[in-house]
């Protein structure tokens, strides 16, 4: 694993770990302004979210990852409903990822713009998004970007942002344990997979924004460089384009074959 904040001195709101048999990618999300109904912040929500499910996958081996998913939101939720505001559409809220290793299969679980790839030994790498985030944004940014004056432009802020975690919206762990209903989920069989990726948008940014690596490629990458050599192409194109630099976090998993015989083992 490897993760970056995006900027010196400024606290790393992604989350990444890993048992045995799970990984986990978490990728905080936060409004400005949310500081005035969460006190805890992003960082906090991210992580703390991270654990739970973590805590969950290590020991509730029968349950789908969704159900996982809606626990760890509900139990994140009770931990800071009686100080926070948690159903303010600012409070924090994060993109998640998750893999687990089940006998002999691959379980996968992407919830908002955080990416999962399968690395196949026969084929092209399986890549796992939930592309509604990005799509309705886009369709608001002409409107952004002709909004003549400040109330405008905020008026069409809100708007976006009342379509979270909304029918025919955008997805996305925060207060509602509903929200993992709408998680793309899937497996395949280990025995087809050398390898897998989970990445923060930010670390995605290889592929989607600066276009300096496919998948094949960059999961050659992985296996010759580990991940921290991709999140430093990442920050190398930021600076090159003045682009604002976004934290940054992979999980690369291997000897997945491997994991799932130490779980019939156990």
């Amino acid at each position: 694993m490897a993760s970056d904040a995006a900027r010196h001195g400024r606290t790393n709101e992604d989350f990444t770990g890993a048992v045995p048999t799970a990984a986990v990618l978490i990728d905080g999300a936060g409004i400005p302004g949310s500081e005035s109904v969460c006190r805890h912040g992003v960082a906090w929500y991210a992580c703390r979210l991270g654990g739970s499910l973590l805590g969950l996958l290590s020991h509730a081996l029968d349950r789908s990852l969704s159900a996982l998913l809606a626990e760890a939101i509900e139990q994140v939720t009770d931990d800071h409903r009686d100080t926070c505001d948690v159903t303010d559409p600012i409070s924090p809220s994060a993109t998640v990822a998750v893999l687990r290793v089940s006998g002999g299969s691959v379980e996968y679980l992407v919830l908002g713009d955080s990416l999962l790839v399968l690395d196949r030994a026969d084929g092209e790498p399986l890549v796992v998004t939930d592309p509604r985030e990005v799509l309705i944004s886009r369709s608001y940014e002409p409107a952004l970007e002709a909004a003549t004056d400040g109330d405008e432009y905020q008026r069409l802020l809100r708007d976006l942002r009342s379509r979270r975690n909304q029918p025919g919206g955008f997805w996305v762990a925060k207060d509602d344990p509903r929200a993992a209903e709408q998680a793309i989920t899937g497996s395949c069989p280990t025995s087809e997979l050398t390898g897998a990726v989970l990445l923060s948008n930010g670390a995605g940014r290889i592929v989607d924004r600066f276009r300096l690596a496919d998948w094949p490629e960059v999961m050659d990458a992985l296996a010759a460089g580990g991940p921290a050599d991709i999140i430093r192409r990442v920050r190398q194109a930021e600076a090159r384009h003045s682009v604002a630099a976004d934290d940054a976090s992979i999980a690369y998993c291997t000897e997945l074959g491997e994991s799932g015989r130490r779980l019939e083992d156990a």
